[in-house]
């Protein structure tokens, strides 16, 4: 998986992966004994199932295709073409005569040895980078050392590390092909591999790993692969929010942890408790761009599934909190708030006494009992007591372990229960008890006592004891309800200087602040101390958290009402990130006045570092639409007013009406207006926003947008429903609204677009008011690279961040570029780090937002470990691209070299794509296209309009899902080689040797593009011409366009100077070279599938057999779309 440390003009560039995936640098080849030792292990396991599954003559029909397969390897290796041939052709022949029913186990089979050997590999890595870590050039320990022997100040990283941001978007794009059942399977092995490698196994201990592998590598066999009905948007949302529990929700304050560790060692300070150096985003059930099954209604649910699972999660860490802080010793103002809800507790249960009593007296003179409850209810009501310790009131309280057993929201799947740094739950380590909540482990009540003069301690504003607090200022609201409110909580972060308030809120270097209270603790008077911070009989921590755990829970029970349809109660819930945060807190800095600030450090702080980064819904949801739907629908309303056809306008009279309805107060759809189903559902789902509030929302995404009247038209459909669902002018909370350039012309009028955008004062002021003069544009790598080839593609993305930058500067607009990058290179993928680094300089500055997509959502982010290391490359890559950013192009002479490269590749890739006139029926005929609609990966269409079958309307997923499958993958070379050959040819090789040596976004841009080449293969790309091409024309296409791949093999080791492809990274070239046996045969067996089903396409067992091929060489070639 690695490309080796190239020494640039800015010293070693990048590593880079397989498949997306961040490798170390080495300055050898990697040992892969080990790697070689699990694939043999997992496959003797495989083979042992397959001998009692499919039986002896199957078991040896599969071995004698894998004997033939693996001999055309090394015939092919050591030269021989002639023979491997020989051998490929008798495998041929071999395979496509076999009935169905004996090629399908061989074709399963085959894409099992993949699969595992994949997830060798990932363990190889990890276990490569725990024994490595301190070789590791991309750590925070590492980069932070270097940077500072660079001449950056501590103060310097410091801010910068703190104020950095990075959000990771993940979306449901359709190139997951493994169902949600193997991925976990998958992720079992993965552990048992690594318990496998344990050296302080016993024998007996050992041989339990290996039944335990055996046992899944059998489930493993013998389930069935496929998907048999595509994933509704809210199964897409279930997976989102999976992801988050499997592996995010331990692996972020780990990461956290390691972070501040290497930011005190570098610096002195530490990372802020509220620092939020990354965050998570979704699209799953927010973008309708083209996907007509997601709804407004599809949109809400899949919040408050959010919300739910969120409050859910949170709940289980207050349950394990309210065991762990059983300590009667606080701050004065903990204490202060403790006794409120102890006093608050007592009224309601005495306002509850108080109306049974009066339904008793009722029944007694004569009434019913169910009249006289109702009537005491109707004059009083019961009230919910905080902690119920009556027996009548037992049945109300949800422990831990029962609340497990519930039925989850619309068949909430909540996976696998993460395991947290603290390793709750196991090796052998006990689960918090379920009866916990309100009970102490001895058997007394932090809540069953009475607040007399005997037991209460009266607590004066200066803390009534002569010691001196930090946490001073707070002022005691006797007899005011507490329900750690915005407003309550204030008053517990009020500090004497403006740093530690700053500080207390989780907002600067805690570091001071802790040593001040340690110093403070230990330098006090014993006696004085108790006297102001003990409370014998009292837990005060119980108590705060015991009202913090009944708001989730109300939290909750509200989620499960708006799923179900039914009005939800008035009981306080968390709307906002900052109330819950504020009380853990408040618990956090008491626990350190009093001396337990190791205790804090512990499950808490994870648990802030929680909260901050995850908020109140684990993501939040993008709202993602095209913007021919929004201008559709402001036709409808401008031509019902008669103001004329908003359509036919041009971009300057729709500003022009656009920004004078923005300026005015009134509404301007009329509530009665009919319309299309197409234009009330843009409405209702802008309504929808409105409702639910920003709070759950990121950004409203436009797709295909061409002008500044797109921003506006979005702005103004948000205003509008702001005001139907009853918000006043000064209440409104629009989404930020983000246009996304995506096809090569729409990015070379990115900068024009904003700048026009930038000149309109409406939208200047409301950007200050709004968003605080902050902007964010996404840029689109799938469709510009569909629509004029990958290195066009690349360098008009590099050329539009370099003129938004200037242009965001010029009018004093803070920007942020939202980065849509798919998974593979011909959709812009790629290697993390190596992305980052080739950006244009000065388009980082500490903010960077990315999509995840499909397959890399599983692979980045899937296990803890390995999301870890994702997201310690994203914080030292875009820290390097701020403080240190890449050269740019060092010559005028390089830019106008680029630019006749892009505009004749451009022109080499749309001659064929856009132009041959056999193009769209060779592409048909010879990849399996119309076919991947059956595969149920995705909610959304292939295309965005069925009307049309053209290259412009297909999707860029199955576009480049198709060329994968016959590993030509087009998309990600043609055109390259044709403007390479022409540079050559006029002399400027050296000039594009200097610049790949040089220049970071032209190395990283040919770098990919190798590593893709040595994945293609010409010879089975044939194969699928011979057998399923009829025509002559389109033939002669084929032939030509191999003939374009080897002419860019060429032309690519031409410019890198390399011998032979992935010369530089020999590991990788390896492992390619491992996976190919095991891809052919699948390749052999759905050419002949694809053959029977287009004559026969009826047949539900060739397209079952189709399918799993599909399956199969997706995992071979670690990329689908």
């Amino acid at each position: 998986f690695v490309l080796q440390e190239r020494a640039g003009a800015n010293g070693p560039t990048a590593t880079m992966g397989d498949a997306g995936e961040d490798m170390h640098g080495h300055s050898d080849e990697l040992d892969l004994q080990p790697l070689e030792d699990d694939c043999k292990l997992l496959g003797s396991l495989l083979d042992d199932t397959l001998k009692l599954e499919v039986g002896p003559g199957g078991f040896a029909k599969l071995n004698k295709i894998r004997t033939m397969t693996h001999a055309a390897s090394m015939l092919e290796a050591s030269g021989d073409s002639v023979g491997a041939n020989q051998i490929q052709d008798r495998m041929r022949e071999e395979i496509m005569a076999m009935p169905l029913e004996e090629a399908l186990p061989i074709v399963r089979a085959f894409g099992h040895y993949l699969n595992l050997s994949s997830i060798a590999e990932l363990h190889h890595r990890l276990r490569r980078n725990r024994a490595e870590q301190r070789k590791n050039t991309k750590s925070c320990d590492d980069l932070f050392s270097k940077l500072i022997a660079e001449g950056v100040t501590p103060e310097r990283l410091y801010e910068a590390v703190t104020t950095q941001c990075v959000e990771v978007v993940l979306t449901a794009h359709p190139t997951q092909v493994n169902r949600r059942t193997l991925q976990y399977k998958h992720t079992r092995i993965a552990a048992l591999l690594q318990q496998n490698d344990r050296s302080d196994l016993t024998a007996e201990e050992h041989d339990a790993v290996l039944e335990d592998l055996v046992r899944e590598v059998t489930g493993l066999w013998q389930t069935d692969e496929l998907r048999r009905q595509k994933p509704s948007p809210v199964d897409e949302a279930r997976g989102g929010l999976h992801i988050v529990e499997q592996s995010l929700w331990a692996a972020v304050p780990q990461y956290l942890r390691r972070l501040s560790a290497a930011l005190k060692k570098a610096t002195g300070r530490d990372l802020p408790l509220s620092a939020q150096p990354f965050r998570f985003g979704s699209w799953m059930g927010g973008d309708r761009d083209g996907n007509p099954n997601v709804t407004s209604k599809i949109t809400q649910h899949v919040v408050c599934l959010a919300r739910w699972m969120a409050s859910d999660m949170y709940l289980r860490e207050v349950e394990a909190l309210r065991f762990e802080l059983s300590m009667s010793s606080c701050s004065t103002e903990v204490w202060r708030l403790a006794k409120r809800i102890m006093r608050e507790h007592q009224e309601r249960m005495t306002a509850n006494q108080a109306v049974r009593d009066k339904a008793a007296a009722a029944q007694a003179n004569g009434g019913s009992p169910g009249t006289s409850t109702a009537s005491a209810l109707a004059e009083g009501g019961l009230t919910k007591p905080l902690v119920m310790r009556n027996g009548s009131l037992r049945a109300h309280r949800v422990s831990l372990k029962q609340s497990d057993n519930r039925k989850l929201p619309e068949g909430m799947v909540m996976g696998v229960r993460p395991d947290t740094f603290h390793g709750e739950g196991v090796d052998g380590m006990p689960e918090v008890p379920g009866i916990l909540p309100g009970q102490d482990i001895e058997g007394g009540s932090e809540c069953d006592f009475e607040l007399s003069e005997a037991n209460s301690v009266e607590v004066t504003e200066n803390g009534g004891s002569g010691y001196e607090t930090p946490m001073t200022g707070a002022t005691s609201k006797a007899g005011s309800k507490w329900d750690l409110t915005r407003e309550s909580m204030d008053e517990v972060g009020a500090l004497p200087t403006t740093e530690r308030g700053a500080a207390s809120q989780g907002l600067s270097d805690p570091t001071l602040l802790r040593r001040s209270l340690r110093t403070q603790r230990a330098t006090a008077d014993t006696a004085t101390f108790r006297r102001a911070h003990d409370h014998p009989g009292f837990h005060p921590y119980r108590v705060i958290l015991g009202e913090v755990r009944q708001r989730l829970m109300n939290t909750r029970k509200r989620m499960e009402d708006l799923l179900s349809r039914v009005e939800p109660s008035n009981d306080p819930w968390y709307e906002d990130t900052e109330d819950l945060e504020k009380p853990l807190r408040a618990i956090y800095w008491s626990l350190y006045e009093c001396g337990g600030g190791v205790v804090a450090d512990g499950r808490l702080l994870d648990l802030i570092r929680r909260v901050s980064t995850f908020g109140m819904c684990l993501m939040k949801l993008d709202i993602r639409q095209e913007s021919t739907r929004h201008s559709e629908a402001l036709d409808a309303i401008t031509t019902y007013l008669g103001y004329g056809s908003y359509l036919a306008w041009d971009e300057d009279k729709r500003i022009d009406w656009l920004v004078k309805e923005l300026a005015g107060r009134r509404p301007l759809i009329p509530p009665d207006m009919p319309m299309s189903e197409e234009v009330r559902e843009v409405l209702d789902t802008v309504r929808t926003v409105a409702h639910l509030g920003r709070g759950s929302f990121g950004a409203y995404v436009i797709s295909m947008a061409k002008g500044a009247s797109d921003v506006l038209a979005v702005e103004l459909l948000q205003r509008e429903a702001g005001y139907q669902v009853g918000l006043a002018t000064d209440g409104l909370k629009p989404l930020r609204v983000v246009p996304l350039f995506e096809t090569l012309e729409d990015l070379q009028a990115g900068g024009p677009v904003m700048k026009r955008l930038f000149a309109t004062p409406w939208y200047r002021e409301h950007l200050a008011a709004q968003h605080g003069n902050h902007q964010e544009v996404m840029l689109g790598y799938s469709d510009s690279g569909k629509d004029a080839g990958r290195l066009a593609a690349n360098w008009a993305l590099y050329t539009c961040q370099e003129e938004l930058v200037q242009v965001a500067k010029a009018a004093d607009v803070k920007l942020t570029l939202f980065h849509g990058r798919g998974g593979t290179v011909g959709r812009g993928g790629g290697p993390t780090y190596l992305a980052i680094q080739s950006q244009p300089p000065g388009s980082v500055e500490g903010r960077f937002r990315i999509t995840e997509q499909g397959e890399m959502v599983q692979a980045k982010f899937g296990i803890s470990a390995v999301a870890m290391s994702q997201l310690e490359i994203y914080t030292t890559a875009v820290l390097q691209a701020t403080l240190k950013p890449p050269n740019p192009p060092r010559l005028q002479a390089w830019r106008d070299l680029m630019n006749q490269l892009s505009e004749a590749s451009c022109q080499g890739y749309r001659s064929v794509v856009y132009e041959h006139p056999s193009f769209i029926s060779y592409f048909k005929s010879a990849t399996p296209e119309a076919e991947l609609g059956n595969l149920n990966i995705g909610s959304r269409p292939t295309r965005r309009r069925a009307d049309n079958a053209g290259i412009n309307t297909l999707r860029a997923i199955p576009w480049q899902f198709a060329w994968t499958q016959t590993r030509l993958i087009l998309p990600s070379w043609l055109g390259v080689g044709v403007a390479l050959n022409a540079a050559i040819k006029q002399g400027h090789l050296a000039t594009l040797r200097a610049m790949y040596r040089e220049w970071p976004f032209f190395a990283a841009t040919i770098d990919l593009i190798e590593m893709i080449l040595a994945k293609t293969d010409a010879r089975i790309a044939a194969l699928y011409e011979d057998v399923l091409v009829a025509g002559s024309e389109e033939k002669r296409l084929g032939m030509e366009l191999r003939d374009r791949l080897a002419d860019t093999i060429r032309a690519v080791l031409d410019v890198s100077g390399h011998k032979q492809l992935l010369e530089h990274n020999p590991t990788l070239r390896r492992l390619i070279n491992m996976r190919n046996p095991y891809i052919d045969p699948i390749n052999i067996m759905q050419v002949e599938v694809l053959r029977r089903l287009r004559a026969d396409p009826n047949n539900v067992k060739l397209r079952d057999a189709l399918l799993v091929s599909i399956n199969g060489i997706a995992a071979g070639m670690r990329n689908t779309g």
